[in-house]
């Protein structure tokens, strides 16, 4: 038996599917988060699962996710709909409710947020209200876990019997008439495809093309449908959509009138209000997202971090020690001696020891995305991102490229457009992913110990930047046009559910360390092996005679330009595309520096120069091999991959030659 799991965003749907299938989903408090239809087993029901589907407002498929969403609903069939709606906004949310019910398939209404509304002097008749649409109605909290047995049981009966909802026909005057004419027409092509006539005609009189291409009409039944409609549009005055919009919201308004006392305003949306005078302000917004996120990195590199990650390291070398000291006492060969202590604890050490900055920085971001502080970003970002040729709706894949670019990127097939989809793909890769913060974190302690939050500062805000300006570039050359509208709501700020900021905050750790102790592993494996023997495989006395001097050479003339003439410094940038962690592994392996005294190794390779240099091109360089075929994967394009790979490379190099030279030129810097 599957159930589907259906709602417009923010009103709770994920955190429901959490409860029902105990599954560590992610709940996101803005819209975007869902990007395909996840399923997982209730609990307690054996045989019984529950797919999450896309967040949306209508069935229309203007969008990506409301596409997966129909399609899902139209061709797999689910045996039961769970229609989650936001009860402290019921007008809204039942638009998609109506649209919902037309698909004839036995369906549950569960009104969210039940507790809010009845805390602020609200209340709906659940009884005039199910009979009003025809269909059971379970007053539910999610995320105090009320009502969500009865749900579940409810929707499984209704499943099992299949209970469809009652016909209740809401159309009036000119509309009735179209929908029901074109209803004629369709019902036998609507039949062969499995789609009730009603629904299929409302969507034909909406104007919707995918359905008119389902349904493979001929010409001659096309042109009698748009008789039918432009007859409707003559006599309401009005074009086909806005008439069906306003022929449902007045049902709803009618509904509502009879089954719903509106709720006061809540003390949180109050708090709201006062807290988006200033975050959303049109001067204060921008000021006040950079004093925050500054505020995150000085304490994140400044105050806890960075302490304890020194902790950390020093355990890793007490145990690098004591390890090295056992294996010499037992006599092992040298070569694996080697290998255990300048490869995989010089490697996997200098990795691991950055768990504590990860954790850190991730709990801050993890607070200010449950808190409802990021949508705000979203909101102020889009009139900065319509500038280059998008909209808002992009900055959610952008922001979530802060902490992976593979999510981030798989979060673009949300947007509406193809255009924007493909800008967006492009472009999330200039936001500094997570991988990148050891190698930010190694150097700025190393070199800027004072300044430490300031030059993290200036990387991110350099990424964003530069995303900016190829943004503007692309929409006057390859992608002229314009965004399409974007829709968001902003929910109430709330104070982060511990529950919910320690799964974010575990789930980035996790993939993490099981990243440092797989390939990571590997690729600090075979470092030391290309680093300990020749081409002859004769283990060698100095580490400039290995098989790996010799291809880092060949790449020296390359990055000498940026300041990087010392052959160890490409090596390290060009094993960073397996994983941007792996820089550290390969600089530690090659610099035979401790995990505690990698710092003070890379005095000798770098001046504060050529160690900002390294950093700006780290921030900007392709990204990791993982992320390269998820760009694939979604481009469908060999030729745009290596146009990603090229155009960030050649990006990089030139932002780091810009430093380079400023920095010795205008400056005077040691180079």
């Amino acid at each position: 038996m599957i159930i589907a799991l259906a709602g417009n965003p923010n009103c709770g749907k994920s955190t429901l599917f959490n409860r029902l299938t105990g599954a560590n989903r992610r709940v996101g408090n803005f819209p975007g988060v869902t990007v395909d239809g996840m399923i997982g087993n209730v609990i307690g029901h054996k045989g019984v699962s529950i797919v999450d589907l896309p967040g949306i407002y209508s069935l229309t498929s203007y969008t990506s996710d409301e596409i997966v969403s129909r399609d899902f609903l139209l061709k797999q069939k689910p045996d039961a709909i769970i229609n989650i709606t936001d009860a402290t906004n019921i007008e809204r949310n039942l638009y998609l409710t109506l649209q919902l019910i037309k698909l004839q398939i036995p369906m549950i209404l569960a009104l969210n947020m039940m507790d809010e509304v009845l805390a602020n002097s609200g209340s709906v008749d659940i009884l005039q209200l199910q009979n009003a649409l025809g269909i059971t109605v379970v007053p539910i909290s999610a995320k105090k876990k009320e009502g969500l047995a009865e749900l579940t049981e409810i929707a499984i009966h209704a499943a099992a019997h299949k209970t469809l909802p009652l016909r209740i026909d809401f159309c009036t005057d000119a509309a009735h008439r179209a929908i029901h004419a074109i209803s004629h027409i369709v019902e036998d092509h609507a039949q062969r495809h499995g789609i009730p006539a009603r629904f299929a005609a409302t969507k034909l009189v909406e104007g919707d093309d995918n359905m008119l291409k389902t349904l493979s009409l001929s010409a001659n039944q096309a042109d009698m449908i748009e008789h039918a409609v432009v007859e409707m549009e003559t006599e309401l005055g009005t074009d086909r959509e806005a008439a069906i919009v306003d022929m449902r919201y007045r049902f709803i308004e009618d509904v509502c009138k009879r089954c719903v006392v509106k709720a006061e305003e809540s003390r949180e949306y109050r708090r709201s209000v006062r807290l988006d005078s200033v975050l959303t302000h049109k001067i204060w917004a921008l000021p006040s997202f950079l004093g925050i996120m500054f505020t995150v990195f000085l304490l994140t590199f400044g105050v806890i971090g960075v302490p304890l990650s020194g902790v950390l390291e020093s355990g890793i070398d007490m145990l690098a020690r004591a390890v090295d000291g056992a294996l010499e006492a037992s006599g092992v060969n040298p070569a694996l001696q080697s290998l255990v202590i300048d490869g995989i604890f010089a490697g996997v050490g200098a990795v691991v020891g950055f768990v504590p900055i990860i954790v850190t920085l991730f709990f801050f971001l993890s607070m200010l995305e449950d808190s409802g502080y990021m949508a705000r970003i979203a909101f102020v970002m889009d009139k900065l991102l319509r500038k280059i040729g998008l909209s808002g709706r992009s900055i959610v894949p952008m922001l979530m490229g802060f902490g992976c670019t593979v999510p981030a990127i798989m979060a673009a097939r949300t947007l509406a457009s193809r255009r924007d989809k493909k800008m967006t793909v492009l472009l999330t890769p200039f936001m500094s992913c997570g991988a990148k913060l050891p190698i930010y974190a190694l150097f700025t302690a190393a070199f800027f110990a004072k300044h430490q939050a300031l030059v993290m500062m200036s990387l991110y805000v350099t990424g964003i930047i530069l995303a900016i300006l190829s943004g503007l570039v692309m929409n006057k050359t390859i992608f002229r046009g314009a965004p399409v509208p974007f829709v968001l709501e902003l929910p109430n700020y709330r104070l982060p559910a511990a529950k919910t900021v320690l799964f974010l905050m575990w789930d980035k750790t996790k993939d993490f360390v099981l990243r440092a102790f797989t390939y990571i592993f590997a690729a600090a494996v075979v470092i030391w092996f290309l680093q300990y023997f020749d081409i002859r495989l004769n283990p060698v006395a100095d580490s400039g005679d290995s098989i790996l001097a010799h291809i880092g050479r060949l790449m020296t003339p390359v990055f000498a330009p940026i300041g990087f003439s010392d052959w160890r410094v490409p090596t390290a940038l060009v094993t960073g595309f397996s994983a941007k962690e792996v820089v550290i592994s390969t600089l530690a392996v090659l610099t035979e520096a401790g995990t505690e005294s990698l710092g003070d190794a890379l005095h000798g390779l770098f001046t504060p120069l050529t160690a900002f240099s390294f950093l700006i091109f780290t921030l900007l360089y392709t990204p990791c091999v993982a992320a390269v075929a998820t760009v694939k994967r979604e481009l469908g394009s060999l030729k745009g991959t290596f146009f990603v790979i090229l155009y960030q490379t050649g990006i990089a190099w030139m932002a780091a030659f810009f430093v380079y030279w400023a920095g010795r030129t205008v400056f005077g810097l040691d180079g």
